[in-house]
């Protein structure tokens, strides 16, 4: 009896043990597309905030060749475009790794690599290299690439091989900007959602399983910016910002719902949409500066109508999206400050500065926890609690070298980061803490 006692007991431990054990993993996610799973550069893991002094674990670090492409994270694997040599010419490159080890496992060429007017050497901070700005997508056992010269690839994520693609450009009489289009695919259910700047036909959803047109419309002009998905006023939409402003779509159809002018004949508004509640915030560098506008639903119809605008650079998001937490934005303000560029808290609904700290440079920023994770463009990983009562930094490491034009991203407890010149898979989970 005895005996049978202690069995029991071992099992009950074993079970309670197995439980809590599957419950640590299931709050683990994949990061399947530009600015994760929810389109807003949030992450909804917990992770370890004490960090030793020589930074996070190092699961693995893997030499990479020029990109500002973040990288997806899903099924066991990790994407991303780099610069490389394939074929005799210099090409956006798409590379999946092992997520476990950084070991590459496949590289498919996408197009040709140069970018009139980027990387400008002999400018501080601006060189360093230079490559693919756009971030691949994944899903279900897919790779969805955009290229800077508006070609669309979905590719089989376990060999790399072409499933299909679509020239957008020529197909849809799109027209190209500075720099080229450094725009990522969007994936919202069975579509796949870009911009190309054709008239007629700018903004368009694919098929993601076959790449036919699904819908096509409006006439907007290019930016670098990656539309969203989200959920205003119970009504589900995919957010464009061109060069006319903001565009919500319907995601099944393309038929519009709401607009907000903001107008730009640079092509240069690099952010994607933020949304918060009702409130939707864009921003530009160049001048353009950053605006909020409300929606309103009256019945079937929405109406979006400016609650503030603040002009010029200073507060102003160069390329950089903020994200967003308890209506306040943390990113990084002020256009092309390399290595100094502040991070600040900004209140959405008013423009209002909360605190601002400078040392950053145009890198990103991932809402984890609580906290905001930035990672500078020198290669440090700055953890801050997202409060808009003051900058309370919690802790910070570096870790990478090269140019860091991007954001980290979080899957299952690891930090995925990378720079110009190599990425890096650091261990945060909770759990760390107790080993």
């Amino acid at each position: 009896m005895f005996v049978a006692m202690i069995t029991k007991g071992k099992i009950l431990a074993f079970a309670t043990l197995f439980i809590a054990s599957t419950c640590a993993m299931t709050q683990g996610a994949d990061w399947p597309q530009f600015r994760g799973p929810n389109h807003d550069g949030s992450s909804p893991e917990k992770i370890l905030k004490t960090w030793p002094a020589s930074g996070p674990r190092q699961i693995w670090k893997a030499p990479l060749t020029d990109g500002f492409s973040a990288m997806t994270v899903g099924d066991g694997k990790v994407f991303t475009l780099v610069a490389r040599q394939m074929d005799g010419a210099r090409q956006e490159t798409c590379v999946a790794l092992n997520a476990a080890t950084g070991k590459e496992l496949w590289a498919t060429a996408l197009g040709i690599a140069k970018y009139d007017g980027g990387g400008d050497k002999g400018v501080p901070g601006n060189d360093g290299g230079d490559g693919p700005r756009s971030t691949p997508a994944y899903d279900d056992g897919k790779v969805y690439t955009y290229s800077s010269r508006m070609v669309l690839k979905c590719l089989d994520a376990e060999s790399g091989k072409e499933v299909w693609s679509k020239d957008v450009m020529h197909e849809h009489n799109g027209r190209n900007i500075t720099w080229e289009s450094a725009a990522s695919p969007l994936i919202e259910g069975d579509l796949v959602y870009v911009v190309c700047g054709g008239a007629g036909e700018s903004l368009l959803a694919f098929n993601k399983k076959d790449g036919e047109v699904a819908w096509k419309g409006e006439s907007d002009g290019l930016t670098h910016s990656t539309p969203i998905a989200a959920t205003i006023l119970g009504v589900r939409q995919v957010i464009y910002y061109t060069q006319s402003g903001l565009v919500s779509l319907a995601p099944k159809t393309g038929a519009v719902l709401w607009r907000y002018e903001f107008k730009s004949s640079r092509g240069s508004m690099a952010i994607s949409p933020v949304v918060s509640g009702d409130i939707v915030y864009c921003s530009a560098a160049y001048g353009i500066g950053s605006r909020a506008c409300k929606i309103v639903k009256m019945g079937g119809t929405f109406t979006a109508t400016g609650v503030w605008t603040t002009p010029g650079n200073a507060q102003a998001n160069h390329w950089t999206t903020p994200v967003c937490a308890n209506g306040y934005l943390y990113g990084i303000f002020d256009q092309a400050k390399f290595g100094t560029a502040p991070l600040k808290c900004v209140d959405i609904a008013t423009g209002a500065v909360k605190w601002s700290k400078e040392g950053f440079g145009p890198g990103g920023c991932t809402l984890v926890d609580g906290h905001v994770l930035v990672l500078s463009d020198a290669g440090d990983l700055v953890l801050v609690k997202a409060t808009p009562g003051a900058y309370t930094e919690v802790t910070r490491s570096h870790v990478l070298a090269g140019k860091c034009w991007n954001y980290a991203s979080i899957s299952n407890g690891r930090i995925y980061a990378r720079s110009t010149k190599e990425g890096v898979c650091l261990d945060v989970s909770p759990q760390m803490a107790e080993r």
